[in-house]
C-alpha cells in the first residue's frame, strides 16, 4: 500500500494489522474480507459481539490470518478510548486503520431528536478525529502506515448534517494526507454513493438495483487500488466521479431540490 515512497505500509513483506471499524456488514465487513485475502492480521470493532466472533472465525477459517475483536459503540466514550488504547498500543502496531463505522437518518434536520443527531455526530466526526489521532501518531513514528476514512459522495452535496459530516471528513483526510505523506503515512477518503448494503435497510429506506447503486465488492476493490496509488480521495463509480466535479458548479440551491434520493 502506498506511502510517500510508494512503499506498503508494511513494507517489511507483511501485509500488517489492519483495524476496521463497523466491520460486521456492508462496506466494513467487505473491507475485512479482502484485508484478510490480503493477509492482513485484522482488529475488528463492531456493537454486535456475537456477530462480530462469527464473522471473525469465518476469516480466520477462510483466509488463516489472526483475527482480534473488540465490542465497541464508538457513541460511548469510555468505548470508543478502549479502541483509541488499542490504536496507540506500541506493542501490537495498527499499520492500516479503517474509518468506517457507519450512522445515518432518514429524516430531515428538524425531525430528528438532538440526541440522534448529535450520536450521529460522534460516530462521523469524533470518532474519526479520535481514532485517527489514535493512529496517526505511532505510524508517523514508524514511517509507515496508512489510514482509509469512509466518507461519502454526499460530501459533496448539501445534504443536511449527514452531508455537514462527511465533508468534514472529507476536509480532515486531505489536511492529513499532505501533512503526513512526508512521514510515510496515505491518509485517503473514501467517497462511496449508493451501495448494496444494509446501511439503508436499518435506516428503513428502500434499497435500489438501478445503475447508481453499487456493488460492494467493486467498491472496495477500487477504494484498495486507489489507496496502493496514494490517491487522497477515492470516489468508485463513473457516475459518482461525474456527480462529484459537478457539483462544483452547479448552485446549491439547485442541489438542494434533491436532498430527498435516498431517504424513501
Amino acid at each position: 500500500m502506498a506511502s510517500s515512497s510508494s512503499t506498503s505500509p508494511a513494507s517489511d513483506g507483511a501485509a500488517g494489522t489492519a483495524l476496521v471499524t463497523g466491520a460486521t456488514a456492508g462496506i466494513g465487513h467487505a473491507f475485512a474480507e479482502h484485508l484478510a485475502r490480503r493477509g492482513h492480521d485484522l482488529v475488528l470493532i463492531a456493537r454486535d459481539g456475537a456477530r462480530l466472533d462469527d464473522v471473525a472465525e469465518a476469516l480466520r477459517s477462510a483466509h488463516g490470518v489472526e483475527v482480534e475483536t473488540m465490542t465497541a459503540d464508538l457513541v460511548v466514550p469510555a468505548q470508543l478510548a478502549a479502541v483509541e488504547a488499542r490504536l496507540r498500543d506500541a506493542d501490537r502496531p495498527v499499520d492500516l486503520l479503517v474509518n468506517n463505522a457507519g450512522f445515518g437518518l432518514k429524516q430531515r434536520f428538524l425531525d430528528n431528536a438532538v440526541d440522534e443527531e448529535h450520536a450521529m455526530l460522534d460516530v462521523l466526526v469524533t470518532a474519526v478525529l479520535r481514532l485517527s489521532h489514535a493512529a496517526l501518531g505511532g505510524m508517523a513514528e514508524r514511517g509507515r502506515g496508512g489510514v482509509i476514512n469512509v466518507s461519502s459522495v454526499a460530501a459533496f452535496l448539501p445534504r443536511g448534517s449527514y452531508s455537514a459530516a462527511k465533508a468534514w471528513v472529507n476536509s480532515f483526510s486531505e489536511w492529513a494526507a499532505t501533512e503526513y505523506r512526508p512521514q510515510g503515512v496515505t491518509v485517503m477518503a473514501l467517497c462511496p454513493g449508493f451501495t448494496k448494503t444494509e446501511f439503508h435497510e436499518r435506516m428503513s429506506v428502500k434499497r435500489g438495483d438501478s445503475f447508481m447503486w453499487l456493488d460492494v465488492d467493486f467498491l472496495v476493490t477500487k477504494a484498495l487500488e486507489d489507496f496502493d496509488k496514494g490517491r487522497v480521495y477515492s470516489i468508485p463509480g463513473v457516475q459518482y466521479k461525474t456527480i462529484a466535479s459537478l457539483a462544483k458548479f452547479v448552485p446549491n440551491q439547485a442541489l438542494q431540490r434533491f436532498q430527498s434520493m435516498g431517504r424513501k
